[in-house]
């Protein structure tokens, strides 16, 4: 696992440490064996429905980045134990950074998977700077950890390609009016599973908040269709630089 060192970083130990907390009492701590497979699961796994929806947004991507047909580099921030990173390793003529601040969890994406195509690295994209550029930036289930829509775009469009995309999957966006009691459910959620610091972590971003920049929705929850057969609750967001 390469490390990006960057003094004036903040100190994440407390972040990690809440986070882990929670995952693992949500029983979001996987083996080696179950993280090699994901996101397919046994049928009788707790979170079956939960890696479904996962899944159908992996392949979504892997389709998406299969048909670009040339050589590619993509990085996953909030990349976890790696294994949504390992699957987009799959395309052909692609290059794959992921990118964390949890150090477990990177430790294990490099014991399970090993491919000349595909890196972990710890680091901050909001606090430092790679000595590369990328065609695409990932971010799954994992955007609603930063606190600033602006600065964490503009980050990495600092890392992008001229024509390069952001991605943003698994993570809700809300009308204005609904930010509030979505923040006031997390609260009682973090406080229900004894992790109540987690609220100065986790944020709630509405899709006003994307109205600066050039940016579609490949994936929208709130179509008649897909209210109707209920395919993904969240919606899949393209940013372009």
């Amino acid at each position: 696992m390469h490390r990006l060192i960057n003094d004036t970083a903040p100190n994440y130990y407390d972040f990690e440490q809440e986070y882990l907390y929670l995952r693992d009492k949500e029983g979001r701590i996987y083996s080696d064996e179950v993280v090699a497979q994901l996101p397919l699961v046994s049928k009788s796994h707790h979170l079956k429905n939960e890696w479904k929806i996962r899944g159908r947004s992996c392949k979504w991507l892997v389709n998406y980045f299969s048909k670009k047909n040339k050589p590619y580099r993509i990085l996953e921030i909030g990349c976890g134990n790696g294994w949504l990173s390992n699957q987009l390793a799959n395309v052909q003529n692609v290059q794959v950074v992921g990118m964390d601040i949890n150090t477990m969890e990177l430790e294990q994406a490099n014991r399970v998977f090993t491919r000349a195509n595909l890196q972990f690295i710890y680091g901050d994209i909001s606090n430092v700077c790679l000595n590369e550029q990328f065609d695409a930036i990932v971010f799954a289930a994992a955007f609603q950890y930063f606190e600033s829509v602006g600065k964490i775009l503009n980050a990495c469009f600092g890392q992008l390609k001229e024509e390069g995309e952001v991605h943003i999957i698994d993570t809700p966006f809300y009308n204005v009016e609904e930010c509030a009691l979505a923040k006031e459910r997390s609260k009682v959620y973090f406080n229900a599973n004894s992790a109540p610091g987690m609220k100065a972590y986790y944020f709630h971003h509405s899709t006003a908040s994307l109205e600066p920049y050039k940016y579609k929705i490949l994936y929208s929850p709130k179509s008649f269709i897909n209210k109707v057969f209920k395919i993904n609750p969240f919606p899949w967001i393209c940013i372009s630089k």
